[in-house]
């Protein structure tokens, strides 16, 4: 096969093969394609789409482009169980959701990812937690899954290599929008992982990858088709992202902010209402709990009394982070030597965000990556973020704390902030967190 002739084929609008697709991913896997090859084919598919036929093929082969893990092998607590989000600004569901299904009896072999555009990624924030291998061998994860219920790490170079290389050229050719070659990376770590079911949190809004509802409804249901389609029993919640996720944005402070959440000593209602709706529905599909009712009162004795704490805090010592982790956060934690208040130019309510702008800003004070090869700078980041319907004003309440490397760095941030938030006096944005849920 000629890889050019495939690449121009699906330029122009025309079907590739199961074969063809198999080809092609062997060659992104085994270094076949050029990097200039891979580029132009996530752009000819951003341009010209797969159907459901080919996002099926190039999902399965992406897939077993490496090692399948099998549970069966190992004495696992209960189900292998994941939930994914595709991705938005302050959303450290994933730290919370884990540990809370495994102190439920089901088991979290979790693949995240790393941030992308303007999004944060779950390694990442796990990376500012000293000691944490996020990047373990097999052995050591399927360790960790066993001894702690749940183990959050990122993909081996055993596990979806095909989707490892494409996900980082990806980011670098403005290609990441792409409705297939988002399904596919996501269903492809799922899949390898070994799962025994799958929840998916599709996030809608300012901050989102899909900012419409229709688009987020269209990327749900072709997730849906896909995972089922490979043989994952798979179900899709659409939730909100016109807002900050909670009150933080940044890495080792959604660290802080998940740990507060777990042991107890803060509570953002639409955070804990997404984590609890998607673990809910997890241990539904997963056969853990037998009705929604029950997985919801399930879920909220596991995170109210203490039990998804302990299996947070043993994943993290599993998997080489400090043991007293929870009890000192502040002591392991990395802090940023400058911390600004970003005050509105006048008082005023919230009654809009950009939360794509405000992401963008964390990634420009170094929470993130502007390249695939940028240094991560896990300490910077926003606290106490407000929200749509609260009262900012100077002197009184800032539309965040910035936590930056420099006063300069700190001021710009600040300055982007305040070109995020729309104030006035009232706010119409109100949306229910969970917005539909997909089976």
């Amino acid at each position: 096969m000629h890889v050019a002739e495939l690449i121009r084929r699906k330029r122009d609008g025309g079907e590739l093969t199961d074969e063809e697709l198999g080809f092609l991913v062997r060659g992104i896997a085994d270094g076949t394609l050029s990097d200039a090859q891979v580029g132009a084919l996530a752009m000819a598919i951003l341009l010209q789409g797969l159907t459901s036929e080919e996002r099926i093929a190039f999902t399965h082969h992406k897939t077993h482009s490496g090692d399948v893990l099998d549970w069966s092998e190992v004495d696992l607590p209960g189900p292998a169980l994941d939930k994914h989000s595709t991705g938005g600004v302050g959303d450290k569901v994933s730290l919370l959701l884990a540990p809370i299904v495994a102190a439920c009896g089901g088991a979290v072999p979790m693949i995240s990812g790393r941030g992308l555009g303007h999004t944060g990624g779950t390694l990442d924030k796990l990376d500012s937690i000293p000691g944490y291998d996020s990047t373990p061998d097999l052995e050591r994860f399927r360790q960790a899954v066993e001894s702690a219920g749940c183990a959050i790490v990122g993909q081996t170079a055993q596990l979806a290599p095909a989707d490892r290389r494409l996900y980082a050229i990806r980011d670098a050719t403005g290609t990441v929008e792409s409705l297939p070659l988002i399904v596919a990376s996501i269903l492809s770590k799922k899949l390898a992982a070994g799962l025994d079911a799958l929840v998916m949190d599709v996030k809608v809004g300012s901050g989102a990858f899909m900012p419409t509802r229709e688009q987020a409804d269209e990327l749900a249901r072709a997730i849906v088709e896909v995972a089922q389609g490979n043989g994952l029993p798979t179900s899709a919640l659409l939730t909100d992202m016109d807002r900050v996720l909670g009150r933080t944005a940044g890495n080792a402070v959604e660290v802080r902010e998940s740990i507060d959440h777990l042991t107890g000593a803060a509570s953002d209602a639409r955070l804990r209402e997404v984590t609890l709706a998607l673990s809910a529905e997890l241990l539904r599909l997963g056969g853990v709990e037998p009705d929604e009712d029950a997985a919801r009162a399930a879920a909220e004795r596991a995170l109210d009394d203490g039990a998804a704490a302990e299996r947070f805090a043993a994943m993290v010592t599993a998997l080489g982070g400090p043991p007293d982790l929870l009890e000192a956060p502040d002591r392991h934690l990395p802090a940023a030597p400058t911390t600004v208040a970003a005050e509105p130019a006048e008082a005023g309510v919230v009654a809009e965000v950009d939360v794509r702008a405000v992401g963008l800003a964390v990634v420009a004070m170094g929470g993130g990556r502007l390249r695939e090869t940028d240094p991560v700078d896990h300490a910077v980041g926003l606290t106490e973020v407000a929200a749509p319907g609260e009262r900012v004003g100077p002197g009184e309440r800032p539309l965040a704390l910035v936590h930056a490397a420099s006063e300069e760095s700190a001021e710009r941030t600040a300055q982007a902030l305040r070109e995020a938030y729309t104030l006035g006096e009232h706010s119409d944005v109100d949306h229910p967190i969970v917005l539909e849920v997909l089976r």
